[in-house]
């Protein structure tokens, strides 16, 4: 471990025997609800059988603790080597799809074919979990595992997943409880085939990832120095991949989901003074164990008081955000990530492209007022029709056209003032603010009727937003620490999102169906709110376009240049985070078009900031303008949401750019 300054130098030390002594502190906590402290030791060796309770605690609470640290370990050991390997520290199990081919296999099977259960559900996970490796990679391997291909092709492989799983469970609700529960993160154990098959194959994996700690520590250079070093950037990528695959498959097979533990646990091991990666090898992994399992513990005292019964995944956030909202101020300000480069201005800019957008949206809204699907199949409607479907159609067009401009613009500004090609509109956190307002109240049950929600729902994201900025004023408004807190504060937030979800409530399907992006209820009041907003802050966010362009350049050239960084970072996540607010509070947070739409105008060759954010706004319109269409009319009379649909068809073709052009 690098060495820190003497007045800080026992603080990690202190911060980890803390954090041990909570987690020891709260499981034994808990198994004294179980079984009386005197008996551990002979339930341990040999339980009576004539004992209930020293049973369970031998076949469950012992296992369920240390399938609990295993579990923390490989996960924060898998977050590790993703950040190391990709140079992201947004990186993590969820960056690469992992997570999400792994739920969405388990959700065919379950739905198409479950008679495949057989099999096991590990190893249907396993499957899953391999196969979206395979396709990350092999999207990236003809830009040589670059690091911004792996991220693009990892994150946009992870969101179709995704889209695909929740269209399943919208279309099959009868599995919502059941999967929830499964993507929430189950430790509960009856025997010990959980930590027996766990222990070797992590142990195995740490020694692999022991052994290749040289290499792994040259990639923090930039390319060029570590190729001069003889580093073989594409084999010890696709080793770092591969290690970290196995790590959540093996994890996610055995107990499901657990989340925010691979973001969490290195972050934190880097905040408490770890700089080398041998000495985060150590620390992460262990900061992922104690991180678990005293989530465990605390969720096994709830569930004994009779309060709720939470899943473990879910709740990792309720010790791990605050932990890292704590120590995120601490960070030390490193240097704009490798991403910055690829972010930046271009020689070429293809403007011309620009008007034949235009023209492709007009003809976009046009067939989404007059095509539709009935009884007969498809039809245009005819002129003396169009007074009767005018009140239904013309509203969602419009809701979602404007929804789709200010998330595409939000995601631009995001990734221009971060470099980062993670970032987008639900990693400020605000979507998931306004999601957790509308299912507090539908919890609470003390608010009816869509005003009622939409309000609670506004109450929500405004307050993820004023948290995410109080935090980020520390630093300076530092993108990555911004990203970081938007991150943690929805991790935080997920978990009572995640548990209505899971609990089996009636209007969960609600829920989901809005979070996955709905225009069903547009009218035309909401279209002229949205519409109000749009007009004053697209504008706005075009004024900004010469510190967009200057601001990927670096601070250092920012401030030659005579840029205010402090205030021009402010200003532009001030306007991303309205930008999100509105669109949200009109769609619900669609997960797609804020991190594609950016891309996508980058990748048919817009350049200068103007033009992308026109680009932008542009493709954001025309994608979920066709979505909206294609979500009412593919399965009539029945409905997917939009936001949902727009995954569906952008993202393949992003894919597809991502595979087929060089970096």
């Amino acid at each position: 471990m690098a060495a820190m300054p003497g007045s800080d130098t026992y603080r990690p030390l202190l911060a980890y025997a803390v954090l041990g002594l909570l987690a020891l502190i709260l499981t034994g906590w808990c198994w004294t609800t179980q079984l009386p402290a005197p008996q551990w030791w002979g339930a341990l060796l040999h339980p009576r059988l004539d004992d209930p309770q020293q049973l369970v605690f031998h076949f469950a609470a012992l296992p369920r603790a240390l399938t609990a640290l295993l579990a923390g370990a490989g996960l924060g050991l898998a977050g590790l080597l993703l950040q190391q390997t990709l140079r992201n520290p947004l990186a993590s199990p969820t960056t690469l799809g992992l997570e999400a081919g792994s739920q969405l296999a388990l959700t065919v099977v379950l739905v198409a074919a479950p008679g495949l259960l057989m099999l096991g559900r590990p190893v249907i996970a396993l499957a899953g979990t391999l196969l979206a490796l395979g396709f990350v990679m092999a999207c990236a391997a003809r830009n040589r595992f670059s690091s911004v291909a792996l991220v693009l092709a990892g994150l946009v492989a992870g969101l179709f997943c995704g889209a695909l799983t929740i269209a399943l469970r919208l279309l099959n609700q009868e599995f919502v409880a059941i999967l929830f529960l499964w993507g929430g993160g189950s430790l509960a154990q009856q025997d010990w085939s959980a930590p027996a098959a766990l222990a070797p194959s992590i142990g195995a994996l740490y020694l692999l990832a022991a052994l290749l700690a040289r290499p792994f520590e040259l990639l923090a250079l930039d390319e060029e120095n570590a190729r001069a070093l003889g580093v073989p950037l594409g084999l010890v990528r696709s080793a770092g991949l591969l290690l970290a695959a196995l790590l959540t498959a093996v994890v996610t097979a055995h107990v499901g989901v657990i989340g925010f533990v691979g973001l969490a646990a290195p972050q934190i091991a880097r905040l408490a003074g770890a700089r080398r990666f041998a000495a985060r090898l150590l620390l992460a992994p262990l900061t992922g164990a104690l991180l678990v399992l005293a989530v465990d513990a605390i969720v096994g005292l709830l569930e004994a008081a009779g309060i709720i019964d939470l899943p473990t995944g879910a709740a990792t956030a309720l010790l791990g955000a605050p932990l890292l909202l704590w120590l995120l101020p601490r960070l030390r300000r490193s240097e704009p990530p490798s991403t910055q480069r690829s972010l930046a201005t271009g020689a070429r800019d293809r403007t011309r492209l620009l008007p034949v957008l235009a023209a492709l949206l007009v003809l976009a809204v046009a067939g989404a007022l007059l095509i539709g699907h009935g009884s007969l199949g498809w039809r245009l409607i005819a002129p003396a029709d169009f007074a009767l479907v005018e009140p239904w159609r013309a509203p969602r067009a419009a809701i979602a056209a404007l929804a789709g401009a200010m998330l595409a613009t939000a995601g631009l500004l995001l990734q221009r003032v971060s470099g980062n090609p993670l970032a987008a509109p639900e990693v400020l956190g605000i979507g998931t603010g306004v999601a957790f307002g509308m299912a507090l109240a539908m919890i609470l049950g003390q608010t009816t009727g869509l005003a009622a929600h939409t309000a609670a729902g506004a109450s929500g994201g405004f307050l993820a937003l004023f948290l995410v900025l109080m935090v980020g004023r520390r630093s300076g408004f530092a993108p990555d620490q911004v990203l970081l807190t938007g991150l943690a504060l929805s991790a935080l937030l997920d978990v009572v999102i995640v548990a209505f979800l899971a609990l089996g409530d009636p209007r969960a399907p609600q829920v989901l169906a809005w979070m996955a992006g709905s225009t069903y209820y547009a009218d035309w009041s909401k279209v002229v709110t949205t519409a109000a907003f749009a007009a004053l802050l697209l504008p706005a966010a075009l004024a900004l376009r010469r510190w967009l362009d200057i601001v990927p350049m670096g601070p250092v050239t920012a401030r030659a240049l005579g840029l205010p960084v402090q205030t021009s970072r402010l200003a532009i996540l001030a306007m991303a985070s309205l930008l999100t607010s509105v669109a949200v509070m009109a769609t619900g947070p669609l997960t797609f078009v804020g991190l594609a739409g950016p891309h996508m105008a980058r990748l048919i060759g817009l350049r200068r900031a103007w033009s992308q954010i026109l680009g932008s706004v542009l493709i954001g319109a025309l994608v979920m303008v066709v979505a909206d269409v294609l979500a009412r009319t593919l399965i009539a009379p029945r409905e997917l949401p939009t936001g949902i649909v727009a995954a569906l068809i952008g993202l393949p073709y992003l894919i597809w750019q991502v595979g087929r052009r060089p970096q």
